[in-house]
């Protein structure tokens, strides 16, 4: 027999952008119960929706969104994946509700950084009547535990590495820039932008392949949290492309913030790191040298 409260629930609704991660947070909510409506959005999405009920939508159109929303009865929100472009002032289409904000969400479309971005949504979401939740409360499991993850553990010259990434991407998260920063031999040879963190590693082995690197030194890279970062949207994430890219890059391991960074498809990225060598950890704020010591 259902309780109230169960009666009471309504539709999780994902707003799905590029890669893995809606596919396992759609997942995730249908293992738990829940029958998710999934938002796919415009030439970004790029996941087959088959099998649950699904529409495309605009990454600016609200007005859609809100018909979704309506019609299907949601009451809670979860915004997952990559947004590679942001939509024209053009393509931005409000609610009632939302016009009188117009003028302020096209300053920010422009001009604001990604968390700046992800805080008007969310804002414009639940001023719409519903609750936006992260990904992470949908999908536990996928969230980074402190400490090594696989069979191969940072060295000391490793740690030194994390925390002069890790003291370099806290600084760039400040600036509403990035999540990410690469230190080779204590030296921050990149900073994670709008790019991403594959391209960014990308240019990591340019950098070595043309001898701006020592190709003595290994390097790390580390992925943090923004510090004012709304966790329910964009919390740093790596996957199996990443481990891929860090070994292109010569590159000793990835160390992401324990709690508030996500790990796709883990098993197959632990195995694939210690194949190659690789270490993955993860990091707490709160510990001392970051919970590595």
């Amino acid at each position: 027999m259902a309780l109230a409260g169960d009666m009471a629930k309504g539709r999780l609704a994902i707003i799905a952008g590029s890669g893995l991660l809606p596919s396992y947070v759609a997942t995730a909510a249908r293992q738990a119960g829940e029958d998710p409506f999934i938002i796919a959005l415009k030439d970004e999405a790029d996941r087959s929706w088959d099998g649950f009920d699904h529409a495309v939508i605009g990454v600016g159109d609200f007005a859609a969104l809100s018909r979704i929303f309506a019609s299907n009865g949601v009451d809670r929100v979860v915004m997952s994946g990559g947004v590679r472009r942001r939509p024209e002032w053009r393509e931005v289409r409000p609610t009632l509700k939302t016009i009188v904000k117009l003028p302020s969400t096209i300053r920010t479309l422009l001009a604001g950084g990604d968390d700046a971005v992800l805080r008007m949504v969310i804002t414009l979401i639940e001023g719409n009547g519903r609750r936006v939740v992260g990904a992470h409360e949908i999908a536990p499991h996928l969230l980074a535990t402190v400490g090594p993850l696989g069979a191969v553990r940072p060295g000391p010259d490793d740690r030194r590495d994390i925390a002069r990434a890790a003291e370099a991407a806290d600084a760039l998260g400040r600036l509403d820039v990035g999540q990410g920063a690469v230190s080779v031999g204590g030296r921050i040879v990149a900073l994670e932008g709008v790019e991403g963190t594959d391209s960014m590693l990308d240019r990591v082995a340019d950098l070595r392949s043309a001898g701006r690197i020592s190709a003595r030194r290994r390097g790390v890279l580390v992925k943090l949290c923004k510090p004012q970062q709304d966790i329910r949207a964009d919390l740093p994430s790596i996957g199996i492309s990443t481990i891929e890219n860090l070994k292109k890059a010569g590159l000793a391991g990835v160390a992401v913030e324990a709690g508030r960074s996500l790990i796709l498809e883990r098993d197959a990225v632990i195995k694939a790191a210690d194949d190659a060598g690789i270490f993955v950890c993860g990091l707490d704020r709160g510990l001392p040298s970051w919970g590595l010591a």
